[in-house]
C-alpha cells in the first residue's frame, strides 16, 4: 500500500476514535486490526457516537508485514503482547512513533524498536468505550498530550499534534512530557492496585481510609523510583495532588487521596478503572508491564519497593486464578 500519513494499531476504543476522525479531516490512515473487529470495520466503517457522530470508512490491515512505512505510527493496544506486537513491525519505515498505553514502559519499547529520536511520549486524557454493537462512545476529550523524549518541541511533532487537533481529538505539543507521563504514573499504580483488590467503584476505594493510605505509600514508593531515574513530578496533569501526597505527613496524604475521591463521587460515581473493567470482562490484566515494568527498573537501581512487591503478587495471583 501507499505510504499512509497515520497508521494505528489497534481498533479499540481510542484507536478508533483517533483514526475516524483523522480519516474525516481528509488524512491517509491504516488501520490495523485483528480477528472480529477487523471484519467488522471492514464491513461496516468506523462508528463513533458521543462528543462526536461519525461513519466512515478506513483501510483495514490484519497482516503487520502489509505496512512498510508511514508517517506517524500510534499503538492503541492494551499493553500485553506488546513486545510481539512491535517486533512484527520493525520493518516498518516512519518519521515518528507513539504510544497510547498505559504505563511508561511503552516509550522504552518503542525507542528500542525506532530509536529514542523516532519516539514521542504520549499521554492521552482521553476515552471512550467499544461497544458491543461495534459502535465507540466518545465519551472524554480532554487532551492528548505528545512530545519529544528530549524536550525539544520538532517540526516534524508539530505537524502530528496539529493534524490530531484539526481533526477534532484535542491534542497539544509539550516539552515536558516524560514528566508528566510519570506523574500520571506515580498516582495511577495505586489507582490500579486498589481498584483491582477491592473491585469497587472508584470514589468508593479513594474515600476509605486504609485504601487512601496504602495508595498514598505506593505512590511515595513510585516517587523514589521516579527520583532515582532522575524524573522530575509535579502536580500538572498527575492523577493526584502529588506535592500533598508526597511531601505532607501520611494524614494530609490520606486526606488528599480521599479528597480525589469525593470529586469522582461528585462528578464520576459510577467510574470504574479499565483495570477493573478488563478483571470483570475476563481480559488479561495490564499488570506486568505496569507494576511489574516498576518493579523490573527498581531492581536495576538496587531499590526496594516492599509495598508494590506485595500488590504485584496479589494482583498477579487474581489475575491467574479468576474465572475467564
Amino acid at each position: 500500500m501507499s505510504r499512509p500519513e497515520f497508521a494505528i494499531v489497534g481498533a479499540g476504543a481510542l484507536g478508533s476514535i483517533l483514526a475516524a476522525h483523522l480519516v474525516r479531516s481528509g488524512r491517509s490512515v491504516a488501520l490495523l486490526a485483528r480477528g472480529q473487529r477487523a471484519q467488522q470495520v471492514r464491513e461496516q466503517g468506523l462508528r463513533i457516537k458521543g462528543l462526536s457522530e461519525i461513519a466512515t470508512p478506513v483501510e483495514v490491515l490484519t497482516d503487520p508485514s502489509q505496512l512498510l512505512e508511514a508517517g506517524a505510527l500510534i499503538i492503541a493496544t492494551k499493553t500485553p503482547g506488546s513486545e510481539q506486537t512491535l517486533a512484527s513491525l520493525r520493518h516498518v519505515r516512519l518519521d515518528r512513533a507513539l504510544s497510547i498505553q498505559n504505563g511508561v514502559m511503552k516509550d522504552e519499547l518503542l525507542s528500542q524498536t525506532y530509536g529514542r529520536e523516532r519516539t514521542l511520549g504520549a499521554l492521552a486524557d482521553t476515552s471512550g468505550e467499544l461497544l458491543a454493537s461495534g459502535e465507540v462512545l466518545f465519551t472524554r476529550n480532554v487532551n492528548l498530550f505528545v512530545g519529544e523524549l528530549d524536550g525539544s518541541m520538532s517540526e516534524t511533532a508539530r505537524g502530528i499534534v496539529k493534524a490530531i487537533d484539526d481533526a477534532g481529538v484535542r491534542s497539544t505539543l509539550m516539552p515536558d512530557i516524560v514528566s508528566r507521563e510519570w506523574s500520571k504514573f506515580v498516582g495511577w499504580i495505586g489507582f490500579v492496585s486498589l481498584s483491582l483488590t477491592t473491585r469497587a467503584v472508584t470514589w468508593k476505594f479513594l474515600s476509605d481510609p486504609d485504601a487512601a493510605l496504602l495508595i498514598a505509600r505506593l505512590a511515595r514508593e513510585l516517587a523514589s523510583l521516579a527520583t532515582a531515574l532522575g524524573v522530575m513530578l509535579s502536580d500538572d496533569r498527575a492523577i493526584l495532588p502529588l506535592k500533598s501526597v508526597l511531601d505532607g505527613t501520611e494524614e494530609q496524604a490520606i486526606a488528599a487521596v480521599q479528597k480525589a475521591g469525593a470529586d469522582y463521587q461528585a462528578k464520576a460515581p459510577e467510574h470504574r478503572m479499565s483495570s477493573l473493567q478488563d478483571l470483570l470482562g475476563g481480559r488479561p490484566l495490564e499488570i506486568h508491564e505496569t507494576l511489574g515494568y516498576a518493579l523490573r527498573k527498581s531492581k536495576e537501581l538496587g531499590l526496594s519497593l516492599p509495598l508494590l512487591a506485595s500488590f504485584y503478587s496479589l494482583v498477579s495471583a487474581i489475575d491467574r486464578t479468576r474465572e475467564r
